[in-house]
């Protein structure tokens, strides 16, 4: 019988009409076949644990019981029950009954899976209804058994979010083995950082070479218009494996180990979304959709998909005003659980002054709260050996008194495991592994010896937004912030709860295996509502906010400090308050990089420290750089940020980078922010725009004459020039 096809615009998919299994892909307007052998289509995967005592009567604890765990399904190895394709052939839906596991034979497991297009995507959408007595750990769907680079590709790699950034692994001509090989078959990689792992943090990926990629990303369920928070990770794998493991190489030929074309033998790349819903017995879930789209051009292309989708949901929040405008803030620590006490309270107006003299609008202040940063946790009392409650609410009076606000550092991912506190009522809120035990974090090492060499680290909890108990008592810590007068707070690693990434303790009110980044957003909305009738401008920020998060949060603030840094958070939302570390003496690059990437400075001297007077050549530099930001705000502040999309940058030589374009919404003219890195040698380029348009003058930071662009940008070592449209 023949394939059953699906085609719309942008992409054509061919099914096995008796597994399911997709046998070919392909996108339609450049000819990319993305699935090329059909003898390696696969469907999709379950792993659904064995237990030792098969009672469905028992309680759901029960598949915590010893048997086999790793029993896999293999979708191509199951007979469709039924397949029904719309009129029209723009969606079809296939379903197995009573599939058939590796080790525990047949289980009255039902799967059904609809295949949707759109006029760009195809949306795969699964229903598992388990009515065995196993619990479904893992779906593997949509489940790809042979991705092909493009054939004229150089390279062909994964990209995904990352701290503010991007994650970038290579597929092809090389496979990059994020897992140890002593406990995987073959070379793997799933998305993490830290424990983020796929979506929320991570909602899409692209597999992309030069010029064109394919797009997977979660999207909405049906009826909903915000996405679901459930884990959906990201997964490759490099069959057989290498052929030379010393550099990593795909092997150029089809089969390896000199044996016949088996499967087993067949060098190919699977790529899967992999979701972990905990299905239980007698439950049906649908699980998070997921769409695939082709695309050309470069990862900008590939980001433009996720967030035309994104917008039709995500309203950020009206961000206070003083934030929406150009600034700059300073970092500053005061102690830490090596006990610095490096200034009281009522030596904090010092910093306020510092702040005025230098025209930094905000002070964020760390290591206030009882035991300094990262210990004590979640306590958000001031620590009394610093002074008193009302101490440091005066001296944050009195800094505000001088127009600097104060921002607070703060922190609730965690409980610090060495405290009574913890031991004796937080625990019950800890979020809990499959085996009933809190997962802990390693923790961070301040200042002495015996702290950086880990000895005496304090370890620390990820605590269960899920529990609506932990969330109120998490209201009480907040409204100490409120009560001392701050005008906002800075949640320190909001963007994870490492290394945990599901809960299995429902005596916090939820189903085994809940998704622990599901609150994270409740969490600042209850904050919110708290702080509206006192302080209504009152500041949300936080560290490296994922996407999502910055539905909820007004600020982010991470650290960009690397050359090869990609501004995809900025990219993703261009008028965002974010916000970057700048801590070199003479920091003149990274001061480039705010500008052209549209980051507020967060002045830091000595790793935060120390006071802005201690480096006055990067505290100068970042005053021009303000400057020239105000003078031309319709294009580098209130522009849309397009990175590297409208226009190219070359020298005598070849392209060149960074730089970064923004389109002003006044009048739709573009102004280019070119950045010359090297710490040396001057370079001379020419900025042309896609558009066609003149660009007809251009200044350095610290050099307020205009020049004519028509003969060429010259810019100094450790310089930037901004271009702007005739």
């Amino acid at each position: 019988m023949n394939n059953i096809v699906l085609e719309n615009k942008n992409l054509r998919l061919e099914f096995a009409h008796d597994t399911g299994a997709l046998v070919g892909l392909t996108a339609v307007k450049t000819g990319w076949r993305i699935l090329d052998r059909p003898q390696l289509g696969l469907s999709f995967r379950l792993l659904v644990p064995l237990r030792a005592d098969t009672n469905p009567d028992r309680q759901a604890q029960d598949w915590q019981q010893p048997g086999r765990r790793n029993n896999p399904v293999y979708g191509e190895k199951q007979t469709l029950a039924s397949v029904n394709v719309a009129a029209g052939g723009r969606s079809a839906t296939f379903v197995w009954r009573g599939i058939t596991s590796e080790y525990g034979g047949k289980l009255d497991i039902d799967v059904t899976l609809t295949v949707a297009l759109s006029e760009q995507q195809a949306v795969y959408a699964m229903t598992i209804d388990n009515h065995s007595p196993y619990v479904v750990e893992n779906v593997y769907c949509p489940y790809l058994g042979d991705v092909q680079h493009p054939a004229a590709a150089e390279w062909f790699k994964t990209f995904l979010y990352q701290y503010a950034s991007a994650q970038e692994w290579s597929l092809w001509p090389t496979f990059q083995n994020l897992r140890g090989y002593y406990g995987v078959d073959y070379p793997t990689q799933f998305s993490t950082w830290g424990a983020g792992s796929g979506a929320p943090m991570s909602p899409y990926i692209l597999l992309r070479s030069e010029r064109q990629g394919l797009y997977a990303g979660v999207v909405s369920m049906p009826g909903n218009a915000a996405p679901s928070a459930e884990l959906v990770a990201w997964h490759a794998e490099l069959r057989p494996g290498y052929g030379s493991s010393i550099d990593t190489r795909v092997p150029e030929q089809q089969t390896i180990a000199g044996k016949d074309a088996a499967l087993s033998t067949t060098v190919a790349t699977r790529f899967a979304a992999v979701h972990v819903p905990y299905i239980q017995p007698g439950e049906t879930r649908a699980l998070t959709p997921v769409a695939l789209e082709a695309y050309e051009g470069g990862w900008q292309a590939g980001v433009d998909i996720y967030k035309a989708w994104r917008d039709t949901w995500m309203k950020p929040p009206q961000i206070p005003a003083w934030a929406r405008e150009p600034h700059a803030w300073q970092q500053i620590h005061i102690n830490s659980p090596e006990d610095e006490l490096r200034m009281t309270f009522r030596d904090l107006p010092r910093i306020g002054e510092d702040c005025a003299r230098h025209g930094v609008k905000a002070i964020q202040l760390v290591g206030w709260n009882d035991g300094g940063q990262d210990q004590g946790n979640p306590s958000h009392d001031p620590d009394a050996r610093l002074g008193s409650f009302d101490e440091l609410k005066e001296a944050i009076a009195r800094i505000q008194a001088m127009g600097v606000k104060v921002i607070l550092f703060a922190k609730f991912t965690w409980a610090d495991r060495a405290t009574e506190w913890f031991r004796k009522a937080l625990v019950r809120y800890a979020i809990k592994d499959p085996y009933g035990d809190y997962y802990h974090y390693a923790g961070y090492q301040y200042q002495t010896a015996t702290q950086l060499l880990d000895i005496n680290t304090k370890r620390l909890v990820p605590m269960c937004f899920l529990s609506e108990d932990y969330l109120a008592l998490c209201n009480e810590e907040f409204k100490k912030t409120l009560a001392l007068g701050a005008d906002g707070i800075l949640f320190d690693e909001c963007l994870h709860h490492s290394p945990a990434l599901l809960c299995f303790d429902t005596s916090h009110g939820h189903r085994p295996g809940a998704p622990v980044y599901a609150n994270d957003r409740k969490l600042i909305h209850n904050f919110a509502r708290i702080a509206a009738p006192v302080k209504p401008d009152f500041l949300f920020a936080g560290e490296a906010c994922y996407d999502w998060e910055l539905e909820a949060y007004h600020l982010s603030y991470h650290r960009s400090e690397s050359k090869q840094h990609i501004p995809l958070s900025r990219y993703m939302l261009p008028f965002a308050p974010l916000m970057t570390a700048v801590t070199g003496f003479n920091d003149r690059n990274m001061i480039n990089q705010c500008l052209m990437y549209r980051y507020i400075i967060s002045y830091e001297p000595y790793n935060f420290k120390g006071r802005l007077d201690d480096y006055p050549q990067t505290m100068a530099y970042g005053r021009q750089m303000d400057a020239l930001r105000v003078e031309l705000r319709d294009y580098f502040w209130d522009g849309e940020f397009r990175h590297e999309v409208g226009a190219t940058v070359e020298t005598e030589h070849g392209p060149h980078c960074p730089y970064a374009v923004f389109v002003n919404p006044k009048n739709g003219k573009r102004g280019v922010v070119v950045c010359n890195y090297d710490e040396k040698s001057p370079v001379s380029v020419k900025v042309t725009l896609d558009n066609g348009g003149r660009l007809e003058q251009y200044r350095l930071v610290d050099d307020p004459a205009w020049k004519p662009a028509s003969a060429g940008i010259s810019i100094p070592a450790c310089s930037a020039a901004v271009v702007l449209e005739a």
